[in-house]
């Protein structure tokens, strides 16, 4: 009996955060899940914040993940599909998982059809009304000048300053963030406001880091996927209906 393939979607897992050792145990933890879906799945979306820093120089990337990159390699050996979207914490990925699996890299976002629904995914940072300053910051870290200066660092260097920085950053903090309300979060102002002109199905998001699945309308949903630090959500699309599941092994 054939098994029925599904679609899964997950963000945030910000492997290689403070305190390492937390991130060595998130990131079993995750191949545990890999390894799982592998039975179903058709392909895995990965949306953004994978890695809590991310720079390929030309002959350089960040050490570590071997777990998980392996477990991918694997899956994509398999004949799954996968792409990983540039979140917030690594917008600086460019071809090398593309060279060494195949897997396809979005900048923003992705219009994406499943089955005859309309799916619209995006990790979700810099959209929405407010936080002007990040956005000014998203333009220049994006620009190609700054990724060449940035590549003209030692790679003991600009590695070294990320990780620094990531030790004070919301996930390494462990910062608790809470639900503001429909009215006010921005990613569902956001979609509200595309529902405007054009309609989807379904809306993708990760970047805010708790799970959450509404009824924007009465055929069109929103789902932010959480992250892997408090939650371990993620989403399934079963070829009928995507929705939230959470993992537990």
């Amino acid at each position: 009996m054939q098994i029925a393939k599904k679609i899964y979607f997950a963000s945030d897992f910000h492997l290689g955060s403070y305190p390492k050792e937390q991130s060595e145990i998130r990131e079993r933890e995750i191949v545990k899940w890999l390894d799982h879906i592998k039975q179903d799945a058709s392909e895995l979306y990965l949306v953004g914040d994978v890695f809590d820093f991310w720079f390929e120089y030309s002959t350089v990337v960040p050490k570590g993940y071997i777990r998980f990159l392996g477990k991918l390699a694997e899956l994509a050996d398999a004949g799954i599909k996968i792409t990983l979207f540039k979140g917030n914490h690594d917008m600086w990925m460019f071809g090398y998982l593309k060279k060494e699996i195949g897997a396809t890299i979005i900048d923003n976002e992705l219009i994406l059809d499943l089955n005859g629904k309309s799916c619209y995914i995006h990790h979700g940072d810099g959209l929405g009304p407010g936080d002007k300053k990040y956005k000014i910051l998203k333009k220049i870290f994006r620009s190609s000048f700054c990724q060449w200066l940035f590549a003209r660092l030692h790679p003991n260097l600009g590695i070294g300053i990320a990780q620094r920085w990531s030790k004070h950053s919301r996930i390494s903090n462990n910062n608790d963030e809470k639900f503001l309300g429909e009215d006010r979060e921005w990613l569902i102002q956001y979609a509200n406001d595309i529902l405007h002109t054009q309609h989807y199905d379904y809306f993708i998001f990760g970047h805010r880091h708790f799970p959450y699945e509404i009824e924007l309308r009465k055929d069109s949903k929103i789902i932010n996927l959480g992250e892997w630090i408090n939650y371990y959500t993620y989403a399934v699309w079963d070829g009928q209906t995507l929705n939230l599941q959470r993992w537990n092994s």
